[in-house]
């Protein structure tokens, strides 16, 4: 369907990924007692260094929980 520029929408919601899961959640007790830092080393040779916007780090996403 076609719509016209006044239907953008005008505003923003910020969420903090904190508020989306639950503190009693599975993923937070994984998290607490799994080191996943050896991603890093498995991941890294996947990954150009010269070409293209620069990655996001796939053991952070697991430490913003």
């Amino acid at each position: 369907m076609l719509r016209s520029n006044r239907e953008k929408q005008q505003a923003y919601e910020f969420v903090s990924i904190e508020d989306l899961v639950p503190q009693d959640h599975l993923l937070r007790k994984v998290d607490k007692y799994i080191d996943f830092s050896f991603i890093d080393e498995k991941v890294r040779p996947l990954y150009c260094t010269d070409n293209g916007s620069p990655a996001i780090d796939p053991g952070g996403v697991c430490t913003m929980i």
